[in-house]
């Protein structure tokens, strides 16, 4: 099943929230506009919006606040790829130039404090706390997670339960939040809220597993990016960890020095030795994992065609190709 088809039943509330992010990306000041208006041609998947919007619908509500948080999701989630692209120097997402790239450091990361700033200005309108708590913890939550990936870069020490940590906090915490609003707008009580938190969680986790196998074997017009980035900035992701523990000496000599050192000129002996030790095939096995949990964590909603999008959303994360 294609993307599209699969988030049907919100394809018109969908519509409806792209509009809401256009019209709330308007500002006074030249460049806001300009930066703004390049991350939205940029496309992407709207994928934690849609989630928000797939949640409402499996538990019957339609008010309108759905288009205002599901906005926001997406500010903040954009607002945490511009400050990425910076800090790790990127130069290309979704097959174009990063924000970074095109307007300097400093416009994207401004232009990132404004998203920011106008998803929080938008989440107060809604004027339910228990919404702006949700949001608040989830963006700390993130941020944290930020300062923890940047701390493990190029250290070939970082294990498998922190590189998982680090996940759960910068990637699946605004997947979690995203799911549990829906429930947080319907009132639902609170073993369906929690369900479709851990929903959001472990599919967020599948995602970002995928991510990792991707920079070692997708196709680079697909995925939008160079492959072997993640090597390059001396990024410890789960490959290279299954490497590092089940490898042979050479293999684990490989890997070890290319974290440290960052940069492509290893990247076809790390591959070679990825793909000796089935790291990739390791990954995949994890993300398959978290949709699994994430599966079952869905067994308290009742059939619907939202519920289920939601699970073929789920399998669609570890066998997509971008």
């Amino acid at each position: 099943m294609s993307f599209v088809s699969m988030l049907a039943p919100v394809a018109d509330d969908m519509q409806r929230v792209d509009e809401l992010i256009g019209r709330r990306l308007e500002s006074d000041v030249a460049l806001v506009r300009q930066v703004a208006q390049y991350i939205v041609a940029a496309g992407g998947k709207r994928l934690r919006p849609a989630l928000l919007l797939l949640a409402c619908g499996a538990l019957g509500y339609r008010g309108a606040p759905r288009f205002a948080l599901a906005a926001v999701v997406e500010f903040i989630h954009t607002a945490t790829l511009l400050h990425d692209d910076v800090v790790d120097e990127s130069q290309m997402r979704r097959g174009m130039r990063t924000a970074n790239a095109a307007f300097g450091n400093a416009a994207a990361v401004l232009v990132g404090d404004f998203l920011y700033s106008r998803a929080f200005q938008m989440m107060v309108e809604v004027d339910d706390m228990r919404v702006m708590r949700v949001l608040a913890d989830a963006t700390n939550t993130i941020a944290a997670g930020e300062v923890m990936q940047l701390m493990g870069s190029h250290d070939p020490e970082v294990d498998e339960a922190r590189y998982l940590e680090v996940i759960r906090r910068k990637t699946a915490k605004l997947f979690e939040a995203a799911a549990r609003l829906g429930a947080v707008l319907a009132r639902s009580p609170g073993p369906v809220e929690t369900g479709l938190a851990r929903y959001g969680a472990h599919v967020g986790t599948a995602f970002q597993l995928i991510d990792d196998v991707l920079d070692y074997s997708g196709d680079e017009a697909a995925i939008g990016k160079s492959l072997g980035d993640d090597l390059a900035e001396g990024k410890p992701t789960l490959p290279l960890i299954h490497v590092l523990r089940s490898g042979s000496p050479s293999d684990r000599a490989v890997v070890r020095q290319a974290i440290v050192a960052g940069g492509r000129d290893d990247f076809g002996a790390v591959l070679r030795a990825i793909r000796a030790c089935g790291s990739l095939d390791y990954a995949r096995a994890a993300a398959q994992r978290e949709v699994h949990a994430a599966v079952e964590a869905l067994e308290p909603l009742a059939q619907s065609e939202f519920k289920r999008s939601l699970l073929e959303l789920a399998s669609f994360s570890v066998v997509r190709q971008s």
